[in-house]
């Protein structure tokens, strides 16, 4: 089966984020890029069902020249052909714009399946894979955590947790799915993967002209942390017993 997985470059941001001068994008001087986990392991699912009926995995993402870097690192994992759709460097584009690029690679090309992060980590808008269905008129599964392609490749089985309670459902191929972190754990890239991928060739397409969002954004705003206080209730065994009244009160001790 050929699979198309679409990936998106973020920012790598493990502590206090931090915004430009003109608070239109995140301050990206002091962290690196990634993909988002989500899109992770839908490059692992993809490359797991290729391994088991055959076919291709093509990876295809929408950002600047630098995003090679990333298209590499999941051709490094196994992915067989990288597309980069190449916007303008400092260019963002919202849910609309990146669905109607997508489809432009995704209606191109014969594939069985089309699969996508639940939502980047960067933006968490939840909107991509949903739109990027109904411009292909294909069956979507959102918010997937397990994945069951039949015997025959004719349809799949996808499974999701909502509110305590199990959801399965049977989509015909061709369809499109979004999985979340958790529905595989992805492996590591082999050395001869790595000098694969540094030598792969990348497929570039320039962004439609036509491709706007009928929206724009004004700033972004990084929500308060909320504050941390501590209480020192004594030392040493002086503070015995106001630690017991604490656990008393939290119901850990009986009273």
């Amino acid at each position: 089966m050929d699979i198309l997985v679409c990936v998106k470059r973020v920012p790598t941001v493990g502590g206090v984020i931090t915004l430009t001068a003109d608070r239109q994008a995140i301050d990206t001087k002091a962290s690196g890029f990634t993909i988002s986990p989500h899109e992770e392991c839908a490059v692992e699912e993809a490359v797991r069902l290729v391994e088991r009926f055959g076919g291709s995995v093509t990876v295809v993402s929408l950002g600047p020249v630098a995003a090679e870097e990333q298209l590499r690192a999941c051709l490094a994992l196994g992915a067989s052909a990288a597309v980069l759709i190449e916007t303008p460097d400092g260019v963002e584009t919202g849910p609309i714009a990146t669905a109607a690029a997508l489809h432009a690679v995704a209606s191109s090309g014969a594939f069985d399946l089309v699969l996508l992060g639940n939502e980047a980590s960067d933006t968490g808008d939840y909107q991509v894979g949903i739109r990027l269905a109904h411009l292909l008129g294909r069956p979507a599964a959102t918010g997937i955590k397990a994945l069951t392609v039949a015997d025959d490749g004719a349809s799949l089985a996808a499974s999701r947790t909502y509110r305590g309670v199990l959801e399965t459902f049977t989509l015909p191929l061709p369809c499109v799915v979004t999985v979340k972190e958790g529905i595989n754990l992805p492996r590591y890239p082999s050395l001869p993967g790595r000098l694969r991928a540094k030598r792969a060739a990348i497929t570039r397409v320039p962004v439609g002209a036509d491709v706007a969002d009928d929206f724009r954004m004004t700033r972004l705003h990084v929500p308060d942390v909320p504050e941390k206080q501590a209480t020192v209730l004594g030392h040493g065994v002086d503070a015995v017993p106001a630690l017991v009244a604490v656990l008393e009160e939290l119901g850990v001790v009986p009273s």
